[in-house]
């Protein structure tokens, strides 16, 4: 059970070592990496990869560890009771399953997805720690205990927005996926939409890095960002000389609105193309 990437999903070598080193560990993998670099597109990948289900978990800032292992409806069953329902004899009927509990529980070795942890409380990955540990939690109102036969691979990620507890971190992998180089980015583009011009390709390239170099641009299009506007490009056939066209009141690209994504950035590049106008005469 080895992951080589995939012929969407273009991985680096330092990330296949990442993925297969945790998977032989049996630790979590735990991804960091500026947003749009392909963290939760990760555990799809790999979950096709070796033929596994994909169980995943996406995490919200009110989201609880409890929620992973299981969620007892009280509530309901006192409601029940009250209108002298059958189902109250038996309390598995008011017991939610969580994704942990689906993963430990699968009768096939899944690829377990929790993605953004940072984005609970600080204390949501502690509460976690000895479930991913030990792969059983304990169930206080039926009192069995679920243990996974077949450890899932888990896979965490996080966009760094908040510091993960040392504790945590000494159970995982870490592997960190910097933003793709050109080439890499160009054998990404050439996944998704093969036989493009080569020379069209080559130039949207060379704006969008020079784009993300732009001092003082409050967000960096991601690669998802440069896939759509690739698309938009190709769809509203913009013809090579149309996106070299150096008219210093055009700084911004074609199509800009699939890169810049707030009004800050388009105002930071009229002010930009306004400067050289003036500068020009």
């Amino acid at each position: 059970m080895r992951f080589s990437g995939t012929a969407s999903y273009i991985a680096s070598d330092e990330l296949k070592v990442a993925v297969n080193a945790a998977i032989a560990l049996e630790r979590p993998l735990l991804i960091k990496g500026e947003p749009g670099t392909g963290k939760t597109l990760l555990a799809q990948e790999i979950a096709q990869a070796i033929d596994a289900p994909l169980i995943a978990w996406h995490i919200k800032s009110t989201t609880r560890a409890q929620q992973g292992l299981y969620e007892y409806d009280a509530v309901s069953r006192l409601r029940d009771s009250q209108l002298g329902d059958a189902r109250v004899s038996d309390i598995r009927n008011y017991i939610k399953r969580g994704k942990l509990w689906d993963a430990f529980t699968h009768p096939t070795r899944p690829v377990l997805l929790i993605d953004e942890i940072d984005k609970a409380d600080i204390e949501f990955p502690n509460d976690l720690l000895l479930e991913l540990d030990r792969m059983e939690f304990h169930v206080y109102e039926t009192g069995e205990t679920v243990k996974a036969a077949l450890r899932p691979i888990v896979v965490i990620t996080s966009n760094n927005e908040k510091e993960l507890p040392d504790a945590f971190l000494r159970r995982c992998f870490f592997h960190y996926i910097r933003f793709p180089d050109a080439e890499t980015m160009s054998q990404i583009v050439e996944a998704h939409y093969p036989g493009l011009k080569p020379r069209l390709i080559s130039e949207a390239l060379r704006q969008f890095f020079a784009l993300r170099e732009t001092p003082g641009l409050k967000k960096k299009p991601t690669t998802s960002e440069l896939l759509d506007w690739i698309k938009l490009l190709v769809s509203e056939d913009i013809d090579l000389e149309t996106l070299r066209e150096h008219d210093p009141r055009k700084l911004i690209p074609p199509l800009h609105g699939a890169l810049l994504k707030n009004e800050q950035d388009v105002h930071l590049f009229e002010r930009l193309a306004f400067l050289n106008r003036r500068e020009r005469g």
